[in-house]
């Protein structure tokens, strides 16, 4: 899916990492929450509270996720899922835009 329709959009821009790492919330018509987002090249580490697909719509980044021991890599059209309450590292190649969706 290139787009979405029928959300409501946050004003409020999320900025991590001194502006490094920056999202926007959308929640669709069914009440389910996403972040529309962009990473500039870097190393970072991230936590969740719930369960996230994070989907990869351009770029190239590394993810270390929780219990592995090698980093995989990630590209465009590809996704990758984080349990609640864990921490994934993230080794961002070049600019990359992503979707993720958190589910409760």
């Amino acid at each position: 899916m290139s787009e979405f329709t029928n959300v409501t959009v946050s004003k409020e821009a999320n900025v991590y990492f001194d502006g490094q790492v920056t999202s926007r919330t959308i929640i669709l018509a069914d009440g389910s929450r996403k972040t529309l987002g962009v990473m500039l090249p870097g190393d970072y580490e991230f936590g969740t509270e719930v369960k996230e697909l994070m989907e990869i719509t351009s770029g190239q980044l590394d993810v270390l996720l929780p219990g592995a021991s090698e980093w995989q890599a990630f590209t465009g059209d590809m996704s990758f899922e984080v349990p609640a309450n864990a921490k994934f590292g993230v080794k961002v190649q070049q600019v990359t835009n992503y979707v993720c969706s958190y589910f409760a």
